[in-house]
């Protein structure tokens, strides 16, 4: 059945959809509400089929209007209100977006883009309330169904496009994981903000199960406090995060199954899960099951999957990622382009499947070098070159890093390169890198080693300290480095690149 469609059913239900704070919004709600909001586009664009951009942080108008394009035929791409200003411009410029529906506010010196507020958007709905969208115009099995933009080495986000066959794909196999009771109503909890491909996890496992979704945001995550007097009331059946969210919240020994009593399941995914971090889940959480995944944007959220136990986290250090979906297939490849088929040993990770993005929207040149096609079992499918290591061992995969200098930091896909460019954009600084600080295999945080282009009076820390605030003009919190070190000169290899090796033995 039609993903949307699914999600609509649970309109003739009491189900609670969404809860964010003390803002409640139900299925019934959620069909009625992005049935008249579709109705509208379909009126003013017709069969233009362009992005439409969805501005804000966790509010119930952001899964509305998330429906709402999908039902009149356009992707939509999520952008949380925490990305600066001038990556959002940025982002708007690459999509070619027509629409963007702004949920809080944001000052966009655009032309030629309309701009629908909150206040807007809730007037619309009362106007074509009851209004139904024709079928005809809706998003079909291959169309896009979002855009999630990912950082990009050139400085320039790159628009990854999930189509809905995809996100099907990935919606089956992990409804299966969570082996839920459809006589029940589940409680999901929602950590990741909708512009990281975390979320759809959350969101569509969700949504397609006629659950509820449990929205925290970024000022509950800042106090612990208030955070655990929402998760005392809020029932929470699974819990999906990155495995540093859980760390975060483990630092509190109050953190346990007597604070979420309802907890059956954890999902993690984005980053590295330790085996530390397991144990402890393990030890305070002793009906809660722990499934660690592993999947790139441009595969849909995840395409493997483990139960983490006792006897695994003896058996593995690090612990593995688990085995792949039934409709895709993992490569290891070697240096020469060969299929690697040692267990032990490394290689590049290459995914096929039906979970695979169709490319980077509007990037046919990037495209080419990471997408490509492979016949499996007499059928063609789209093939993901990942850039990130990975091994065999038990048949299942082991993921081992970045290849290049693209790393995962709290969950969050960063391209070195785009920081460095950034560093050297500002007028101070002669030249720059960053690099990532790991501890135990793990990155911990990032140190960007600068040479200035003349004395200053001010110190070290009062420079580094503008240089920082600098730098948030332009790019994400998580990319910020927490430690900026000053240099006469940096090495360089003998090509004149900047030796990161060098830099990266001197900092661990």
């Amino acid at each position: 059945m039609y993903l949307p469609d699914i999600i609509d059913n649970f309109g003739k239900t009491n189900n609670i959809a969404h809860i964010y704070r003390e803002n409640i919004l139900t299925y019934e709600d959620l069909k009625k509400k992005s049935d008249a909001l579709a109705f509208y586009l379909i009126k003013i664009l017709d069969h233009d089929q362009s992005p439409i951009i969805v501005y804000g942080h966790k509010e119930n108008e952001m899964l509305i209007c998330f429906l709402a394009c999908v039902k009149s035929g356009h992707p939509y791409v999520p952008l949380d209100s925490s990305i600066p200003d001038q990556r959002v411009k940025r982002i708007i410029e690459r999509s070619g977006s027509k629409l963007i529906f702004c949920l809080e506010e944001i000052v966009l010196d655009t032309t030629n883009i309309m701009i629908i507020d909150n206040t807007k958007i809730n007037e619309l709905i009362s106007s074509f309330l009851g209004k139904t969208p024709d079928i005809k115009f809706r998003v079909h099995n291959d169309d896009v169904f979002y855009i999630i933009y990912t950082s990009g080495s050139t400085g320039n986000p790159k628009g990854v496009q999930i189509t809905l066959s995809s996100l099907d794909s990935f919606v089956k196999w992990g409804l299966n994981i969570c082996n839920l009771n459809n006589k029940q109503q589940y409680v999901f909890m929602n950590q990741a903000p909708f512009s990281f491909d975390l979320s759809v996890m959350d969101l569509y496992l969700s949504l397609a199960s006629g659950s509820t979704l449990f929205s925290i945001d970024k000022q509950m995550i800042s106090n612990l406090g208030e955070l655990f007097r929402y998760f005392s009331q809020a029932k929470i059946n699974v819990w999906v995060s990155t495995p540093s969210f859980a760390e975060l919240c483990l630092a509190d020994k109050s953190f346990n199954d007597l604070l979420l009593p309802d907890l059956k399941l954890f999902l993690f995914c984005g980053e590295v899960l330790s085996n530390k971090c397991a144990e402890k889940l393990l030890e305070r959480f002793k009906n809660a099951r722990i499934f660690n995944m592993y999947g790139p944007t441009e595969t849909t959220v995840a395409v493997t999957a483990v139960e983490i136990t006792q006897k695994l986290c003896k058996s593995y250090n690090p612990l593995p990622v688990g085995y792949a979906k039934n409709d895709c297939k993992i490569f290891i490849i070697d240096s020469d382009g060969e299929i690697i088929s040692d267990e032990n040993k490394k290689g590049e990770i290459y995914i096929a499947g039906d979970s695979v993005s169709i490319g980077y929207y509007k990037d046919e040149d990037i495209t080419k070098k990471a997408f490509s096609k492979i016949t499996l079992d007499g059928q063609e499918k789209r093939c993901y070159k990942t850039g990130d290591l990975g091994y065999y061992k038990d048949g299942m995969l082991h993921y081992s890093g970045r290849i290049d200098y693209q790393i995962k930091l709290s969950g969050h896909r960063i391209e070195l390169e785009e920081i460095d460019n950034a560093l050297r954009e500002l007028t101070i600084i002669k030249h720059a890198t960053v690099i990532p600080v790991s501890k135990n295999g793990r990155i911990h945080y990032l140190t960007a080693v600068v040479v200035l282009n003349r004395a200053f009076e001010q110190t070290d820390f009062e420079i580094g300290l503008l240089i920082k605030k600098e730098l948030s003009r332009i790019l994400p919190d998580y990319m910020i480095p927490r430690k900026i070190i000053f240099r006469e000169s940096v090495p360089l290899t003998i090509n004149g690149k900047i030796n990161r090796k060098a830099l990266t033995e001197e900092l661990q």
